[in-house]
């Protein structure tokens, strides 16, 4: 199969399609209860992730956004692993979407002198649990991080790698 993607850096003509893509997943596929008001992220991504050491990319496909991924700065050398969403019809080991994703803000932590990258997410994302698990992230409580991460309400999983 050929299947041509780029990965993008962020760029305010892609806003409308990033919240659309974010929020059909989260309210539609997985029922979780939030909205576009409890992401104001989603209208400030330039202002709030690409920012310090944080960014923000995108996969896009024929000027069509079918994922997302983010760093949120949080000090320290360290950042927030946010916003990582892949459209149903692109996830899997057949794409790799999601890995090219990983791989692309990995790579700029590394580059940018990151010492960890921190995660939280929901009970629902079993396959985003494997996918984070098996790309060398660990599973932590909580009480474990940094006291400068953002805790979404709806997130209770929590995940960190280290990078050198």
């Amino acid at each position: 199969m050929n299947f041509n993607y780029s990965i993008e850096q962020y760029s305010d003509v892609y806003q409308e399609q990033v919240s659309d893509l974010i929020l059909h997943i989260q309210q539609v596929e997985y029922n979780i209860e939030i909205t576009k008001e409890d992401q104001p992220d989603l209208l400030n991504i330039t202002s709030i992730y690409q920012i310090g050491k944080g960014n923000f990319w995108l996969a896009i496909v024929e000027g069509k956004v079918i994922g997302t991924i983010s760093l949120l700065d949080i000090g320290n050398n360290q950042v927030a692993l946010r916003k990582m969403f892949v459209d149903r019809r692109y996830r899997g080991s057949e794409f790799q979407v999601a890995k090219k994703l990983l791989n692309k803000a990995i790579d700029w932590g590394n580059d940018n002198s990151i010492q960890e990258i921190y995660l939280g997410t929901t009970p629902q994302f079993k396959a985003a649990h494997r996918f984070y698990q098996k790309n060398g992230f660990t599973e932590l409580r909580s009480q474990e991080l940094p006291s400068e991460f953002p805790i979404m309400k709806v997130d209770n999983r929590f995940y960190k790698i280290a990078l050198y």
